[in-house]
C-alpha cells in the first residue's frame, strides 16, 4: 500500500509502503536537463520509461544481475526494495558522446576498443565531479571491494545491453547506472530507460533518448514511444 511521499526527484517520486523494506517508485512525465536548468513535461514519458525499465530489470535478473526491482503495481509505479544508495553514478561508454567529448580530446562517434567505465560523484551541489576508487574510499562512500564489484557488474550489464539492444536496432553509446546496498549486497537501483541511456538508431544514427529534449531535436514523446515499441512491443497489443 502506497503511503506518504519519501522523496521527489527530477523524474520520479518515491513513496513509503506498509513494508519498510519496500518502496514505490513512480515514474513521472517530468523532464529536466543541464542540472535542472531546463524543464518540461512530455506525455506518456513516465509510462514508457517505467515499462522499459521493467523489461530491462527483469532481463538482468534472469542473467544473474541483482536489482532493486520487485514488480509493477501500476503502469507507472514500480515496487522496489528499499536500498542504501551508493553515491556514485557509473557510466559505461562504448562510443564517445556527450561530456567525454567536451572534457577530453576525443571526437564524437569514436568507438572505444574496450568499454570505458566512468564514475562520478552523485551530487548536484558539487556538479557530479569525476570520482575514482581512492576518493570513494576516502569519502567513505564505498570500499575497494565494492568498487571492484560495481565495475565488474557494470561491464557485464554493458555487454548484456549492447547485445540485446543491437537486436532491437539500437547502438548504445553510453548509459548511467546507479547501485545500492540491500542487506550488504550490491544491487542495481534507480532505472534504465530512455532518460538514462543514449540510444542511437543503428541505421540512421539518430538520437532516440533524452538528447531529443536536451538539444531540441524533435518530439520526445513520439521518440520514446518508438523505443518502447522495439523494447516492449507487448504494451501496444
Amino acid at each position: 500500500m502506497k503511503k506518504e511521499e519519501l522523496y521527489s526527484g527530477k523524474a520520479k517520486t518515491i513513496y513509503k509502503t506498509d513494508n519498510p523494506a519496500e518502496l514505490i517508485s513512480e515514474f513521472r512525465d517530468s523532464l529536466t536537463a543541464f542540472d535542472g536548468k531546463k524543464k518540461s513535461e512530455a506525455k506518456n514519458k513516465g509510462y514508457f520509461n517505467a515499462q522499459i525499465s521493467k523489461k530491462i530489470f527483469e532481463m538482468l535478473e534472469e542473467e544473474g544481475i541483482p536489482t532493486h526491482y520487485i514488480k509493477m503495481v501500476s503502469d507507472t509505479e514500480m515496487l522496489v526494495k528499499a536500498v542504501e544508495i551508493i553515491l556514485i553514478e557509473v557510466i559505461p561508454r562504448n562510443i564517445a558522446a556527450g561530456s567525454i567529448t567536451r572534457k577530453y580530446p576525443i571526437e564524437e562517434g569514436t568507438v572505444f576498443e574496450n568499454p570505458v567505465i566512468v564514475m562520478d560523484y552523485k551530487s548536484d551541489e558539487h556538479g557530479d565531479p569525476m570520482m575514482n576508487e581512492d576518493i570513494a574510499v576516502a569519502m567513505g562512500i564505498a570500499t575497494y571491494e565494492e568498487i571492484a564489484q560495481i565495475r565488474e557488474m557494470a561491464l557485464k550489464i554493458n555487454e548484456i545491453l549492447k547485445n540485446y539492444l543491437g537486436e532491437k536496432g539500437f547502438l548504445l553509446p553510453d548509459f548511467k547506472l546507479e547501485f545500492g546496498r540491500v542487506d550488504g549486497k550490491i544491487v542495481v537501483a534507480d532505472e534504465i530507460s530512455c532518460d538514462t541511456c543514449r540510444f542511437w538508431d543503428k541505421t540512421t544514427g539518430a538520437s532516440m533518448d533524452k538528447d531529443i529534449f536536451r538539444f531540441d531535436k524533435g518530439d520526445l514523446s513520439k521518440t520514446y514511444e518508438e523505443v518502447a515499441k522495439r523494447i516492449v512491443p507487448e504494451i501496444f497489443e
